[in-house]
């Protein structure tokens, strides 16, 4: 992993940015919301710190979670009319820095996505730069499962999404997020930027090279 200077200097020359969205883009963790929507909040929560801190797989615990919840269609539906996306302080900004310097601006996520499009909407991201996870429903809307053929079901998935994306030709490729799994997207990124503006996790505080705490750093840094 690229050393705080390197990180830096490739984020100033960044071609493209592939940031997480649970407690990154926006401020809260879209499937333990989902829970709470349906009644069961904490079982699901408990989980989810699982997996963020890299205890047991990211496909494990979204299946332990999705089980819990059984979210239906008609409730995924009503959760999103109801909850509009809380977009982390200064990430509007962010992005539309980047988007105008010529940079791609995608969103690389476990969440689902019925649930990021709208946050997708909200910082101008083209539907096409999602990478996400998939809820299925049987034809009369119950929970059928998630879609086990998107990389990001599963750990390891996102490195697989930022490698098919190395392939477009980008020389400065930058991961952005809160989580475990969003590190070890780095390499095949070229550097990873760790976010801590809503969540700290240890691991990624630890072992990131460059933690920052709120996007104005950021942004200041492409100002330079």
């Amino acid at each position: 992993m690229a050393t705080f200077e390197e990180t830096k200097k490739i984020w100033k020359d960044a071609d493209a940015v592939c940031f997480d969205v649970d407690s990154t883009v926006v401020t809260d963790e879209g499937i333990d919301e989902l829970a709470k929507f349906c009644g069961v909040g904490n079982e699901v929560a408990e989980l989810t710190r699982n997996a963020m801190n890299g205890n047991i797989t990211f496909r494990e615990t979204l299946i332990a979670r999705l089980d819990i919840i059984k979210p239906s269609k008609q409730q995924v539906a009503d959760f999103i009319e109801k909850n509009p996306p809380k977009l982390t302080n200064g990430v509007s900004e962010l992005v539309n820095t980047l988007q105008s310097r010529g940079v791609d601006v995608y969103l690389v996520t476990g969440g689902f996505m019925s649930i990021v499009s709208e946050v997708a909407k909200e910082v101008n991201i083209p539907i096409e730069n999602i990478y996400s996870n998939k809820l299925m429903f049987y034809f009369n809307g119950d929970y059928a499962g998630f879609d086990v053929n998107q990389p990001t079901s599963a750990s390891g998935g996102k490195p697989k999404v930022v490698e098919k994306l190395k392939t477009k030709g980008y020389k400065n490729l930058v991961m952005i997020g809160d989580g475990s799994t969003d590190m070890e997207a780095c390499p095949p990124a070229d550097a990873f930027i760790g976010f801590g503006g809503n969540q700290v996790r240890p691991k990624v505080q630890e072992n990131a090279k460059w933690f920052a705490t709120n996007f104005q750093e950021l942004i200041s840094v492409l100002a330079e």
